[in-house]
C-alpha cells in the first residue's frame, strides 16, 4: 500500500471527489483538472518551478472546460503560464496531451514526447489508435459480432485528435535542463510504447504518468504488431522505476505517494501473478476471449459494460502474448 504525501488528497480520490491543488514538495504543484463526464473524474497535471520558469508535466484533455479549470487554478496558485519553458508529456493518450498546444502558443515552451508515442511516427509504424484497436480486437479470438460491437462503441469515446506535433521526440532516455533543475526522461513502455517517466533529480520526485499509480493495476498497451509485448515491457519498466533513488512518485491519476520502490515491486508482483494465471489457463484455453472471463476485474466479467469488457479483453490479449512466449 502506498504512503500518501497528503492524506486529504488521497481521501478525496478514494471518495470520488476532485482534490484541491497540492504543493507536493517545495516548488512542485499538483493541479487536478476535472475531466467532465469521463469515468476517470480528473487528471492531475504538475507544475515544477525552476530558476528559469516553469515545467509542465502532462496536459489534460483538449476541452474548453479543462483549459478553463486549469488556468483558473494556476492563477489561484500565483503562477504564470507564460513562464512555462518546457512541457513534458508522459504519453500520447488524449487526457495527457490535450492543451499542450495552448500552453506552447501562450508561452513558447518546447513540447517533449517519446518518439514511439509521437503521433506522426506512430501512424507510420502502426497506424492511428483506432487502426491499432481494430487489429488488436481481431487478434482476441472473440466472435466477429462482439469485436464489431466493441469497435463501434469505441468510436464514440476513443476517437481523438492525433495532430499534436512535439518539438522534441527522444528515442529512449533523455535529459532536459531548465534553469537549475535537470529532468531525466526514462523510457518506460508498457502502458504505451513510448511512455516516459520524468525524474526531477534535484528534488527526488518521479512523475510516473500512467505506469505506476498509487493503487491498482496498470492498463497495458494495445498489442497490434508482431513482437509487441506490453506486459514484458511493463515488468522491465517497473524494475527501472524501483531502482531509482527517489522519494516521491507523482502519478497522473489518484494521488502522490512515498515508498516508490516498494510500490513498484508490489505492482510487478501483481502483474506477474496475472501472467502466471494466464499461463495456466492457456493449458485448456486458446484465446484472450476464452481466458478473460476467468480473470479478476474491478467487477465480475458478466457485469462489465461493453467498454469495460473491451479494456479487459485487450489487457488479456497482452497477457496471453507474453505468457505464450
Amino acid at each position: 500500500m502506498s504512503i500518501p504525501v497528503d492524506t486529504a488528497h488521497a481521501a478525496a480520490y478514494r471518495s470520488r471527489r476532485i482534490p484541491e491543488p497540492l504543493q507536493v514538495t517545495g516548488g512542485v504543484w499538483a493541479v487536478p483538472v476535472p475531466l467532465g463526464d469521463s469515468p476517470l473524474g480528473y487528471i492531475t497535471v504538475f507544475l515544477v518551478e525552476t530558476g528559469d520558469g516553469l515545467v509542465l508535466i502532462d496536459a489534460g484533455y483538449e476541452h474548453p472546460s479543462c483549459w478553463k479549470s486549469f488556468t483558473a487554478t494556476v492563477a489561484e496558485l500565483g503562477l504564470d503560464l507564460a513562464a512555462v519553458r518546457l512541457v513534458l508529456l508522459t504519453h500520447n493518450h488524449p487526457d495527457h496531451v490535450g492543451f499542450a498546444d495552448r500552453v506552447r502558443a501562450l508561452s513558447g515552451a518546447r513540447v517533449v514526447m517519446g518518439r514511439a508515442d509521437d503521433f506522426a511516427h506512430q501512424r507510420s509504424v502502426r497506424g492511428g489508435f483506432l487502426v491499432q484497436l481494430r487489429r488488436a480486437l481481431d487478434m482476441t479470438g472473440a466472435p466477429p459480432e462482439v469485436t464489431d460491437a466493441m469497435y463501434r462503441a469505441a468510436l464514440k469515446v476513443a476517437k481523438h485528435s492525433e495532430s499534436l506535433e512535439p518539438d522534441l521526440t527522444p528515442e529512449g532516455d533523455s535529459e532536459h535542463v531548465v534553469g537549475d533543475v535537470t529532468f531525466l526522461g526514462l523510457h518506460t513502455p508498457g502502458h504505451t510504447y513510448g511512455h516516459t517517466v520524468y525524474i526531477d533529480t534535484s528534488r527526488g520526485v518521479v512523475f510516473t504518468g500512467d505506469t505506476l499509480m498509487a493503487e491498482g493495476p496498470t492498463q497495458l498497451a494495445v498489442p497490434s504488431l508482431p513482437g509487441d509485448d506490453p506486459a514484458g515491457d511493463l515488468l522491465a519498466s517497473l524494475d527501472r522505476i524501483r531502482d531509482l533513488d527517489v522519494q516521491i512518485a507523482c502519478p497522473a491519476h489518484q494521488f502522490p505517494y512515498r515508498d516508490v520502490a516498494a510500490r513498484a515491486a508490489e505492482l510487478k508482483a501483481f502483474h506477474q501473478a496475472e501472467l502466471e494465471a494466464v499461463a495456466k489457463l492457456l493449458r485448456t484455453h486458446r484465446t484472450a476471449w476464452e481466458i478473460a472471463p476467468h480473470l479478476r476485474w474491478a467487477k465480475p466479467w458478466d457485469e462489465l459494460g461493453i467498454g469495460g469488457k473491451r479494456f479487459a479483453l485487450i489487457h488479456t490479449l497482452s497477457l496471453v502474448l507474453a505468457a505464450g512466449r
